[in-house]
């Protein structure tokens, strides 16, 4: 078979010259998952295949995410969206071919030629109207509609890109609310509730995308990702420039709450009322070759795995948005059951097939709670294992697996975090995330619990917990008894993002100013709420790791959270230490050991950046479509991908030192939005995967995984 040179550069500058019976012609643009042709049938004619990375296809959750894509494209047919023509989404490198519709995207348009006049946006509005009247009718919400993803074409615009999409009525679950989706088109309820998304998420885009058209800027408009997010959440559009007939009708797309939205027939019906005659014909003729395209070029990392590329999704943890609108939802309810250790022993390793390693420290894997499922989550207790499922807290035997008791709230369930080590209990959020129990870590026997409703968050630091109110007001509780302690206001706590790290009795704050080009961080003592420092820093900063004498923070620049640099701070002397990263990483998740700070990208790309020698050592690809926060023990990096594997990488030197076999959920509707980071401990990495498996490895020998 012949291939083709006249692509790109690198791993995809030889391509096949078919994609299933459609020959590829010339390439129009390529993003995170793959590669975008126009091609042509048999019969000649035109379709836009999209062939997913070689990488990719090795990859059993991006075949299943294209799957997902494929079948939602399939469902949606009508005027106004680019119809399927064929797709093989099990071929060695899958495809799948839309019809080509010739015409500039709806951002690549107003770059060039500027805003829209009033006809042109009462057609693009009717248009997107309709063709998210069809794409609802099947069942589908697109969750990413954006100017990149409507193309203009000479009969109207056209919807494209499903790849994020899901069915109002599936069962995929985000356990956490990943942040899924373009924050400057996304809707107040998937930064709030990103569980609860449903159709009216794409209708507030859709005026968001009205906004852009009329005026190359969005209602709510930053070059920071989290002022975007605070302003989407709290502050009013701002329509200036909107034609004086379509601004009231674009402001109710925009209402905070999706019931006050309208749907897409109601808007049709409005704008009849607006334009008694508006012309969906006649659009904008203008012909897309390949060269105006969109492209969305990759960073390549310097060094890389055999594996895939990942394409930007939202993230989690530690950078993510600085807003109130990202705290966690609280509330109360009452009773629980305990479950008395039954014995269940783990699976061994070498039971599976793979030879389990010569080595002191014994391999196992074990399913705490069979009947229940869903993806546990662990923390590392001096004696024990603690992990949390959606029903069910649980603790297990490091040395073997074995489960030595169970615990069962007996209402609302174990809301999505890992238990937290604090005061000598083990601390979980229940009852649907309304209250806090405490729990002997020996025997799973409640100690205490709390109503923490009334609180917008909660951090433990050292041995207390401490809630916040979203008034500014602190409360400091005994974690070891649930006794409060001290009541306080904190100057800017209200709206600031609270951090505590393992290992570090501190509570930290940061707030960023409202344009992102200043941020506050303030240390405080848990013990009595006192603020022991208080440090300035320039743009956007979030504190990653912290030691008793140095603070690690990330910095954040250009439009969706790429993190750019690095810095130390030396709270006794004030001195600061930055090193800028080599290339920008889209929504990075940090850890930090022994001075060094490990950033894993959205790209996939792992990053080690060594603080005290002022330097960045060294960054490797990994190949991880999602992963979790990286940890490391000094010799190696771990982390959590969502297909069930983990990873490690040697530390010195930035090469993959092992991984696991996948352990991919049964239920292929379901869907993690953060992983949980690998815990350490005993000579063992403890990994957790989303088949409901809790398991160990040896952290020395990961070559023998």
């Amino acid at each position: 078979m012949a291939s083709r040179h006249n692509i790109a550069a690198g791993a995809e500058a030889e391509l096949p010259e078919y994609a299933g019976p459609y020959r590829l012609e010339s390439h129009l643009g390529s993003g995170g998952m793959g590669v975008v042709h126009l091609a042509r049938s048999t019969s000649g004619m035109q379709v836009a295949v999209k062939v997913v990375h070689a990488e990719f296809a090795k990859d059993p959750e991006f075949r299943g995410r294209f799957r997902q894509e494929v079948g939602a494209a399939r469902k949606v047919s009508g005027a106004f969206t680019a119809p399927v023509v064929d797709a093989d989404p099990e071929a060695g490198r899958p495809w799948m071919a839309t019809l080509f519709i010739p015409g500039p995207t709806l951002s690549g348009h107003v770059k060039r030629n500027g805003p829209m006049d009033p006809a042109q946006l009462r057609r693009l509005m009717a248009g997107l109207a309709e063709a998210l009247r069809d794409i609802h009718r099947v069942g589908v919400v697109h969750r990413d509609l954006k100017p990149s993803n409507v193309l203009l074409a000479d009969d109207g615009p056209k919807v494209i890109d499903f790849g994020i999409s899901r069915p109002k009525d599936s069962e995929l679950r985000t356990e956490t609310g990943k942040l899924i989706g373009t924050p400057p088109f996304m809707a107040p309820e998937q930064f709030r509730r990103p569980r609860e998304v449903g159709p009216a998420a794409d209708v507030f885009a859709l005026g968001s995308v009205l906004v852009h058209a009329a005026t190359g800027r969005g209602p709510f408009d930053s070059d920071s990702p989290y002022v975007v997010a605070y302003q989407v959440v709290h502050d009013e559009p701002d329509l200036t420039g909107l034609p004086e007939d379509l601004a009231p009708l674009v402001l109710r797309c925009l209402a905070k709450e999706p019931e006050d939205r309208p749907t897409p027939d109601e808007l049709m019906r409005e704008l009849r009322s607006v334009a008694a005659s508006y012309d969906t014909q006649a659009f904008i003729p203008a012909q897309r070759t390949s060269e105006e395209r969109d492209p969305e070029p990759e960073q390549r990392p310097k060094r890389g795995f055999t594996g895939p590329r990942r394409p930007r999704t939202g993230r989690r943890g530690r950078v993510a948005l600085v807003t109130a609108a990202a705290v966690v939802a609280l509330g109360v309810a009452a009773g629980a059951v305990l479950w008395p250790g039954d014995g269940d022993g783990p699976k061994r390793e070498a039971e599976g097939g793979k030879p389990a390693a010569a080595s002191a420290v014994p391999a196992w894997a074990v399913e705490p709670s069979p009947k229940d499922g869903g993806l546990p989550r662990c923390a590392q207790e001096d004696r024990r294992l603690l992990c949390a499922q959606p029903g069910l807290v649980s603790a297990l035997d490091p040395a073997d697996g074995r489960v030595l008791w169970r615990y069962e709230p007996a209402e609302g369930g174990v809301a999505g975090r890992a238990p937290e080590v604090s005061g000598g209990l083990a601390h979980v959020l229940t009852h649907g995330g309304r209250r806090l129990e405490a729990l002997d870590p020996a025997s799973g026997e409640r100690r205490w619990e709390l109503d923490v409703s009334a609180y917008r968050g909660f951090r433990f630091a050292g041995d207390m917990l401490v809630l916040i109110s979203a008034d500014g007001g602190a409360r400091g509780v005994d974690s070891a008894t649930g006794r409060a302690r001290w009541e306080r206001r904190i100057p800017g706590l209200g709206d600031a993002q609270a951090l505590s790290f393992p290992g570090n009795p501190w509570l930290f704050t940061a707030r960023t100013s409202a344009d992102g080009t200043r941020t506050r961080v303030r240390s405080i003592d848990p013990e009595d709420g006192t603020v022991r420092w208080d440090a300035p820093f320039d743009g956007t900063v979030v504190p990653v790791g912290a030691t008793d004498g140095e603070v690690f923070l990330v910095v954040g620049g250009g439009a969706y959270g790429e993190v750019t640099a690095v810095v130390r701070y030396s709270p006794a002397s004030g001195a600061t230490r930055r090193v800028a990263l080599s290339e920008s990483l889209g929504q990075a998740q940090a850890g930090v050991r022994d001075g060094t700070v490990y950033l894993l990208g959205a790209g996939g790309s792992l990053v080690a950046v060594d603080l005290r020698a002022g330097r960045q050592r060294w960054s490797v690809q990994t190949g991880v479509s999602q992963g979790s926060a990286p940890v490391s023990d000094g010799r190696h990096v771990y982390l959590s991908a969502a297909d069930g594997r983990l990873l490690a990488v040697d530390a010195a030197e930035g090469r993959l030192a092992g991984q696991t076999d996948p352990r991919l959920n049964p239920d292929a509707a379901a869907a993690t939005a953060d992983l949980p980071a690998p815990a350490l401990g005993g000579g063992r990495v403890h990994a957790t995967a989303p088949d409901g498996t809790v398991f160990a490895v040896d952290a020395r020998s990961p070559g023998t995984w």
